[in-house]
């Protein structure tokens, strides 16, 4: 998982994002040109919200039952968690951040990246119904 890297290497992944968008068979853009606006173009996120694009769409594959049993397994609707059937949460369709021991590992975890990532979407995003709609309404919201 690359989510909560250090900056420095978010700017190493970034350079190498934009130096693959500089070749004239692509944009043909010089060195010295401006790189943000043909990555907009081209529909490119940057490295960041690229990373938190993935994981928003692994974790609605994990709900939706599209992705590989073993990430659906790390992650727990409100609603299924009998002590809190009877909360407001329960209603919508949040996650459970599990608490671990390790805070520098453990917050990159799937169960506890993803959940917080799938926590602040918005609602219309989040009840999204086909795999098709959910991309689009993401990239809506980091371009």
């Amino acid at each position: 998982m690359l989510v909560g890297l250090p900056a420095y290497l978010y700017n190493r992944l970034q350079s190498v994002l934009n130096a693959a968008a500089r070749p004239r068979s692509i944009a043909g853009l010089r060195r010295s040109d401006h790189i943000t606006d043909t990555l907009a173009t081209f529909h490119w996120l940057k490295v960041p919200e690229r990373i938190q694009f993935k994981l928003a769409t692994i974790v609605y594959r994990s709900l939706n039952g599209t992705a590989p049993r073993y990430l659906a397994a790390d992650l727990r609707r409100l609603s299924d968690i009998p002590s809190r059937r009877r909360v407001r949460s329960s209603l919508t369709d949040q996650l459970d951040v599990r608490q671990l021991q390790c805070s520098t590992v453990g917050d990159r975890a799937f169960a506890v990246a993803g959940a917080r990532l799938w926590n602040s979407l918005p609602h219309d995003i989040v009840a999204s119904d086909t795999l098709s709609h959910f991309p689009c309404g993401l990239k809506n919201i980091f371009i």
